[in-house]
């Protein structure tokens, strides 16, 4: 299961690359679609990350060859290589 969420987010990460939109998760699911979420982009660097949208609401540890972390905040998630943000994924609006 694990491995297919990140299969799902790096091919999503491939087309949100060459589209004007941004990745979001709604039930699970991995789509691409337009957002006016705040969020990190690509290759900044973890503290640049903090200091503009402060401390995460869960880090998770680094895994894999090279080590990616995940921080996790209220509205999105990022990914990090090594220091450096490599993807965010805006989180869908929970449901009323």
């Amino acid at each position: 299961m694990r491995a297919r969420v990140l299969l799902a987010l790096l091919a999503a990460c491939a087309v949100s690359a060459t589209a004007a939109a941004e990745t979001v998760v709604i039930n699970g699911q991995v789509h691409v679609a337009p957002t006016a979420i705040a969020h990190p982009h690509r290759s900044q660097t973890m503290r640049q990350v903090e200091q503009r949208f402060g401390s995460p609401e869960k880090r998770y540890p680094a895994v894999g060859r090279p080590p990616i972390t995940r921080w996790d905040y209220r509205n999105f998630s990022v990914f990090f290589e090594f220091n450096r943000v490599v993807h965010a994924v805006v989180h869908a609006p929970a449901a009323e």
